[in-house]
């Protein structure tokens, strides 16, 4: 084996890891700290694969910007608190389970069943550079792009009127 393919198999395992401790915790801190390992593993992995912009923005964005927010929503809402992590109600927690695992059977079913008929193909050289995903980010997904924005924005707005009017 290759130093990329152990390196990549490790990454890997560290992400799998990561994002099953992200749900099996019952501690809201961390589960979101676990969420910051995968993210910051997923940036390490696209690096890795040379998509050079998207592994940054994995590390800057997701790491930093949204899981900042994250905990600051946590510690706002004091969701630290033992007694809001817990149900009451067993038929909801059979609902969850039920409609969980059927979201499960209906990812899988869509990630699996075209990659049966896949074939190998070569990406093309520019794939994943700055200058390309500049391009067709502020070309042709523009109004994705400023969605997605306005989104953020709104997240922001919300917690700021959460915190005042508890204050």
């Amino acid at each position: 084996m290759s130093q990329n393919l152990v390196l990549f198999v490790a990454l890997a395992v560290v992400v799998v890891v990561s994002a099953v401790g992200v749900i099996a915790t019952r501690h809201v801190m961390r589960s979101a700290l676990s969420l910051v390992v995968n993210f910051f593993t997923l940036g390490i992995l696209y690096l890795g694969m040379n998509l050079h912009l998207i592994g940054i923005g994995q590390i800057l964005v997701y790491t930093g910007l949204i899981m900042m927010l994250f905990l600051f929503c946590i510690l706002l809402l004091n969701l630290g608190a033992p007694q809001m992590l817990y149900e009451r109600s067993p038929i909801k927690v059979w609902a969850a389970v039920l409609v969980s695992g059927a979201l499960i059977v209906i990812v899988l079913s869509q990630v699996f069943l075209p990659m049966t008929g896949a074939i190998e193909t070569t990406a093309p050289d520019d794939y994943g550079r700055v200058r390309t995903v500049g391009n067709w980010l502020f070309n042709k997904w523009v109004y994705g792009f400023e969605i997605s924005s306005v989104l953020l924005l709104v997240g922001i707005v919300g917690s700021i009127l959460v915190a005042k009017r508890r204050g």
